[in-house]
Parts: structure tokens; sequence; C-alpha cells
């Protein structure tokens, strides 16, 4: 081979090497977010209400919808560690958990106007505090403002006998009350919504 094949070989190598380089860079510096360890989720009232819509099967209006994220338990204690007792939580992981009404409701002795609220809880081992504030696009409960309080509701805390590995919530209808029932490990706490 001649000097100058060997050396036009050299050249090709050399430039794919660096293209293949500009776009292993390139990929790596997606604009697109990592995939978070803590799902978002979110429940209805009805339950699958926009699959009903969309089928024309809603037999009920929409009335309450709440978003949240599901962090897993991965063989950690849950309560009195990992959520502390007795200090707020924005009742899941990331953003803090937010509930939307559509419709006025009361929610323990207070009555709360249609519209979206930040939903808190402050647990302890046989009550949660469960707190719904007007501060909406938070994360977490750091800037968490007791003055802008809409309601609260103690609940008593229900050991569920299972081992329930992402916190999840959904709603339940029982008789003529709404309920947004919240669990994780083994505790479980039921918030009953009046519409």
């Amino acid at each position: 081979m001649n000097a100058e094949l060997y050396f036009c070989r050299m050249k090709k190598l050399v430039f794919a090497s660096l293209m293949m380089g500009i776009s292993l860079g390139t990929f790596a510096q997606s604009k697109f977010p990592v995939v978070d360890k803590s799902s978002l989720d979110e429940s209805y009232y009805p339950a699958n209400y926009p699959i009903l819509k969309i089928q024309d099967k809603a037999t009920e209006p929409l009335l309450a919808r709440v978003v949240y994220s599901r962090p897993l338990k991965n063989g950690r204690k849950v309560f009195g560690e990992l959520v502390e007792y007795g200090t707020i939580w924005r009742l899941g992981a990331n953003e803090a958990t937010e509930l939307e009404l559509f419709k006025d409701a009361k929610i323990g002795a207070s009555k709360v106007k249609k519209g979206r609220y930040t939903l808190y809880a402050i647990p302890e081992e046989n009550k949660w505090t469960l707190i719904l504030n007007k501060e909406t696009d938070t994360w977490g409960a750091f800037r968490y403002d007791q003055k802008k309080d809409v309601a609260r509701v103690d609940l008593p805390v229900q050991r569920t006998g299972e081992d329930l590995e992402a916190f999840s919530m959904y709603f339940e209808k029982n008789n003529g009350t709404i309920h947004l029932v919240i669990g994780w490990d083994d505790e479980s706490v039921r918030m009953p919504i009046q519409f």
C-alpha cells in the first residue's frame, strides 16, 4: 500500500472517529430530563373519569382529582423514620401533592371552595393531620405557610396488614361520602370529602 492511500484512509478514520465523538457528546447533553425515581400519578373521582368521558360512559360529573408523586419504600421503615412524626410532609415526593376540587366541598369542619390546593400531612403514630393550603405549584414542604391553610382534619391511622411498596392515593365512595384514601407501608388514612 502506498503512502498516499494509507494517509487517505487514516484521514477518513480520524474524521469518522471525530464525528462519532461529536455525536456521542450531543446525545449525552440531551435536554430531556432523566426518569424520576418517584413517578408522578393522579387519581380521579369518579375513578378513570377521562376514560369514561371519552367513551361517553361518565354517569357522574368530575368532582375531584389528586396529583402526586409516588415514592417507594425500598426496604426502609417509612413512618417515624423516613417520614418523621410531628413534621410537615409534602404527602408524597418531589412536588407537593395537589388536590383539585371541581365543586365546593366540606372537608372536616371547613367549607372549601372549588379550586386547586396543596395537600400536606403531619403524621403521628395514631393519627395524621391533613392540611389543605392555598399555595400551589411548590416543591416539597420547604415553603409551607400555615397562614395559607384552608382546612385541617385529623384522621385516625388504620393498620392495613399489608406492605404497600409505593405511596398511593385513590378516591372511594362510601355511604354517600367520597373519601380520599392515602396509604403507604402498612398504614392508611381516609379523608372524607362532602360535596
